[in-house]
């Protein structure tokens, strides 16, 4: 890349637009914008460029090297090349930032995709290769940039020194406005274009004691595409990260670089730390002023012990929140074209643990051996044998369709499918985490299978080495 990104204070300086018709038109939106003092030159006029003509001057004339003089920026923006080419030249023999339209590779300055919450400016350039790329990014970001952070903006600048003055170090302001920002009662004055209710509003809370807060996340089956726009954004407010085994690598890399993180990894068979530890810890770190992330495949409240922690939360009086994720037993089926309830096949889905109830009891396997049901079970492999002998035993046909699925929405995902009387066999070949399904459903997958995970391709990457 040969651009420096930079923003160049624009307002009041003379900038000289070479063209009249579409392109030239967005250029002088941009610059009129930002208070430029603005100059066209071309014989005629596109209607857009006609309806903004009192804002700007109009030179009706083609282009000389005259009109280069005292200007800060120059856009050639004309449907001919050879015009364009020659205010480039002579505008870069000069010295002046020039920007030419039709050939960004070789302008002096790009006008980049930008997604505006003004004061905020967010700004991106692909440097020329792929403009709808630029494009593209640009209506994702429009879309997750909440509209009332401009406001926020012009608030927080304005108590940024009482802020400073109170709260004596950079990890407690940061708490406070990582507590705030998402405040409903804030975010309700700033929606509503009522900034002085939440400039009062946020004076008050920053007399407030600063406490520590847990929050509990899902961060979904495994692709980091599903974790939750909400999930994403307490990942980087994060001060410490409390996260399983199950929670994937792309994943944790979106995890703000400062954050501590802290591994209490619990698979079948290794618990590396005990529940209880686990719940201490939260406490301690909430109660060291932190915000805690704990960060769980799937969903918290799904064979995740979620609820266990935030009963040891609410006993120490720290504050929590829930950020739900997607759930294995929804997003690995679908990942593998397979149904949890069909119309022809099962009118219910039923969600257990292949774990054994510390009482020793088991479960109702006569209601699991229903038909016509989608039996979905998370932990299952160890006792696949056991799992297969007691829904045969209370009536569920042994030619029942099966499928495992390893490492579900994840670029290791497999899929192994069979017979209910091949389960115990069927586990064998697959590796933590699986997901069972048993149903009907289950024959669906050869149908409508659509993820391939690891496609296949023998082009080079050489020529991008």
């Amino acid at each position: 890349m040969e651009h420096l990104p930079l923003f160049i204070k624009i307002k009041h300086r003379p900038c000289l637009v070479v063209g009249g018709g579409a392109v030239a038109a967005r250029k002088v939106r941009v610059l009129l914008a930002r208070g430029a003092r603005v100059t066209v030159v071309a014989p005629e006029l596109s209607p857009e460029l006609q309806r903004l003509q009192a804002q700007f001057v109009w030179q009706n004339d083609v282009f000389s090297e005259s009109y280069l003089d005292d200007q800060f920026l120059v856009v050639a923006a004309t449907d001919n090349t050879e015009v364009n080419a020659l205010v480039y030249q002579l505008a870069n023999q000069r010295g002046l930032l020039v920007n030419k339209a039709d050939d960004s590779k070789r302008s002096a300055v790009i006008f980049p995709s930008i997604v505006e919450r003004l004061p905020i400016q967010v700004a991106f350039s692909t440097g020329g290769d792929a403009p709808w790329l630029a494009r593209l990014l640009r209506a994702r970001l429009d879309a997750l940039l909440p509209k009332h952070w401009g406001q926020l903006s012009l608030v927080a600048g304005k108590l940024r020194q009482k802020v400073k003055r109170t709260l004596d170090s950079s990890d407690a302001r940061r708490r406070f406005w990582a507590r705030t920002q998402d405040d409903t009662t804030l975010n309700a004055f700033l929606k509503q274009g009522n900034l002085a209710a939440a400039e009062l509003w946020l004076q008050q809370e920053i007399q407030k004691p600063q406490t520590g807060e847990v929050i509990l996340v899902g961060s979904g089956p495994g692709d980091p595409d599903l974790l939750t726009i909400k999930a994403l954004n307490e990942l980087q407010k994060a001060e410490v990260v409390l996260f399983d085994q199950l929670v994937s690598e792309e994943i944790l890399a979106l995890i703000r670089p400062e954050a501590e993180l802290i591994s209490v990894g619990k698979k079948a068979g290794h618990h590396s730390v005990p529940q209880d530890q686990i719940n201490q810890l939260l406490v301690e770190q909430a109660q060291a002023g932190k915000r805690v992330v704990r960060l769980k495949g799937g969903d918290p409240f799904m064979f995740g012990r979620g609820a266990e922690e935030l009963q040891s939360l609410k006993a120490a009086g720290i504050r929590y929140q829930v950020v739900p994720g997607i759930t294995a037993a929804a997003g690995a089926t679908a990942y593998a074209g397979i149904p949890l309830t069909h119309r022809d096949h099962a009118q219910s889905a039923v969600f257990i643990t292949g774990h054994s109830k510390k009482d020793g009891k088991e479960p109702d396997w006569a209601s699991l051996a229903r038909g016509r049901q989608t039996l979905v079970i998370y932990m299952g492999l160890m006792r696949s044998a056991h799992i297969q002998q007691q829904l045969i035993e209370h009536g569920l046909d042994a030619a029942t369709p099966v499928a495992l699925i390893e490492r579900g929405t994840t670029v290791h995902q497999r899929v192994v499918r069979g017979e209910l009387r091949e389960l115990g066999a069927l586990a064998e070949q697959v590796v933590s985490p699986s997901l069972m399904v048993i149903g009907e459903v289950a024959a669906l997958a050869d149908s409508l299978a659509w993820f391939n995970p690891q496609p296949e391709t023998d082009i080079g990457q050489e020529q991008y080495a």
